[in-house]
This record gives structure tokens, C-alpha cells and sequence, in this order.
């Protein structure tokens, strides 16, 4: 039986800013109702990405396969906007650049971020727009980085929705009895929903940790809740953190681990119409000294993603010509 002392809890921002040497920056358009959230670090980090979802946008993801040549990248951009979103990876590199980031090759310095975004173009927002604005929305995410991680309606969730409720960025962390940080940032677009049937009890409720996300418990359990597939528009992303010092596999299989945190946490997942992805970022400072803790990681990577994706949906806040309605909204605040 674990002792109370064995028993992981989060760390003191329960965000994956836990992750010593990792910051997170946000940015969004109210008009637009989309936005980007960047995870940056201190120095480079290994990162390893595994993809789930049907229908994928990325930017660099190629690179973070074991057997490709750079090791590390300098950050990690989650955006919304389609395609157009993609183009938040540029104004982080632009910036990251002005401070000296990025891979060396002679004089010249390329900083690598890697990027996916997630569908938010029918949500309501103003999208008749002359330039893209996801560059200039990226860059404003990254001057925005620091230890704090706002929660809801900001970000890569700003115009993000499920199949019965507004979506959003939702963030955790996880302290081991190793010692070792695990934390997950997750903007939430999905196929499916978050919650039972027409309740307010979270698919991740066995998964909570106090009352994070309302302390409601388990609900009734919908095997066939609704889904929005004939909007085609849809795609869950995030990005789960560690100080453990992996090797770039290690973190490839860490990011598939935390994808059983989207199955815990929305139904259906890992749809034909969604493009579920998940970035491991790694930044070495804990050793790991064998298999089994390896195995925690990426169980405790999934428990993250769990609970992050259920606490965005739980902070979410209204906004005026909101396709849907926000949890606190439909259920209140409990």
C-alpha cells in the first residue's frame, strides 16, 4: 500500500511551470477569438511529439523523430487558427533570434520551434483579416513569458470549444516520489466533450486532486455523448514537461504515454476529425534511474493532460456572441 508521504501531489503552481527552467507566454485577440500559448526554457530542452489525431497541423515535428539530427529546440508553440496559426511559430523564432537562441550553424543561429495548431475559424471571431496575425501574436506570447499561467478562456483557448461547451487552456503538474516534476499545458478543441452527458461531472474526475476543477466526483457515464464531427472543426493540442533527463525516444514515448490523458479526459478522442498531438519537452536536470521510474513519468504525463484539458473546460469564461455556453455558465461555480 503507498504511504500518504509516496503519494505524488502538484507543485506549488499545479502548472508546468513546476518544471524548473520552463516559462509559459500568452497572447490573444478578443476580436479575433483565437490566440497562442508558448512554452519556452531557459536554455534548450530535448523534445520528442506523437501524434493521435486525424486531421494534424504542425510545424517541425519532423526534427523531433529519435533519428533526425537536432536534439534540442528552444521553445514549443500551441496556437489556434488553423493553418494561418502556424505562422505564431515565426514570430517566436524572430524573437528568440533578437536574443541570440537557436541551433549554431557557423555564425548563424536558427532557433527550432517546433508548432501545431488547432481549428478555430467558424467560433464567431472577426477572420476577414488582411494580414495573418498569428506572427505578431506569437512574438507577443513569448515577450509575455514568465512563471504564471493563466487558465480559461487565454491562449491557444481563447476561441476553443467541445461538443457542448467552450473550450480552453487548462494547465498541471505532478510532484514524484522521485523527486522528479511532470507537468502538462493543453488547449482544448475537441471532437467530443469533456463532461458526462448533459451534467457537469468531468470525464477526468477520478484523475482530480482536491477540487480543482469543482470536486464534483464521478458523474453518469454517456458511452455515445454528442460530438461536433459535422463541423469539421476541431483538434485537441499540448504539450506535457519534465526535469527528468531523457533522451529524445524517451520523450517520444513520454508524449505517447500522455495521450491516454486525452482518453481519460474527452470522449470521444483521437477522432478522424481531430488532430490530437501532444509535445514531450524534457529538460534534463533529474536523472532517471531506471524503467520503472520512466514508466511513472509517462503515467503521471497522462494524469496531467487529464486534468489540465478538464480544468481549461472549468475556466473557462463567457465572452459576447459565444457559439456555446462556458461550464460556469451552464452548471455554475461549485
Amino acid at each position: 500500500m503507498t504511504s500518504p508521504a509516496a503519494t505524488p501531489a502538484p507543485g506549488p503552481r499545479n502548472a508546468i511551470t513546476d518544471v524548473p527552467g520552463l516559462r509559459v507566454g500568452q497572447a490573444g485577440d478578443t476580436r479575433l477569438r483565437s490566440g497562442v500559448s508558448v512554452v519556452v526554457g531557459d536554455r534548450p530542452f530535448v523534445a520528442g511529439v506523437h501524434v493521435m489525431g486525424g486531421a494534424p497541423g504542425t510545424r517541425e515535428t519532423d526534427l523531433l523523430a529519435p533519428d533526425k539530427t537536432v536534439e534540442q529546440v528552444d521553445a514549443l508553440v500551441l496556437s489556434g487558427g488553423s493553418a494561418f496559426g502556424l505562422d505564431a511559430a515565426s514570430g517566436v523564432a524572430d524573437g528568440l533570434r533578437e536574443m541570440g537562441r537557436g541551433f549554431a550553424v557557423g555564425p548563424a543561429r536558427v532557433p527550432i520551434v517546433p508548432g501545431a495548431i488547432l481549428f478555430d475559424l467558424l467560433n464567431g471571431g472577426d477572420k476577414d483579416w488582411h494580414d495573418n496575425p498569428y506572427k505578431a501574436l506569437g512574438r507577443a506570447a513569448l515577450d509575455a513569458a514568465g512563471p504564471d499561467v493563466a487558465l480559461g478562456s487565454v491562449g491557444a483557448g481563447l476561441g476553443a470549444m467541445t461538443a457542448n461547451l467552450k473550450g480552453g487552456l487548462g494547465s498541471a503538474s505532478l510532484v514524484l516520489p522521485s523527486g522528479h516534476v511532470v507537468g502538462a499545458l493543453v488547449a482544448v478543441n475537441a471532437v467530443g466533450q469533456a463532461t458526462m452527458g448533459d451534467g457537469p461531472a468531468f470525464w477526468a474526475a477520478p484523475w482530480e486532486i482536491g477540487d480543482e476543477f469543482g470536486g464534483l466526483g464521478p458523474g453518469t457515464p454517456d458511452p455515445w455523448p454528442a460530438t461536433k464531427l459535422s463541423q469539421h472543426a476541431s483538434t485537441t493540442i499540448g504539450i506535457v514537461a519534465t526535469d527528468a533527463a531523457l533522451t529524445q525516444a524517451q520523450a517520444t514515448r513520454l508524449a505517447t504515454a500522455a495521450h491516454d490523458g486525452m482518453a481519460h479526459a474527452l470522449v470521444p478522442s483521437h477522432t478522424a476529425m481531430d488532430g490530437d498531438l501532444i509535445f514531450a519537452a524534457a529538460t534534463g536536470g533529474r536523472a532517471v534511474s531506471g524503467p520503472t521510474e520512466l514508466v511513472a513519468l509517462g503515467h503521471a504525463g497522462a494524469i496531467c493532460v487529464a486534468r489540465a484539458i478538464a480544468r481549461g473546460i472549468y475556466h473557462a469564461t463567457p465572452a459576447p456572441g459565444d457559439p456555446l455556453p462556458c461550464w460556469t455558465e451552464r452548471f455554475g461555480r461549485r
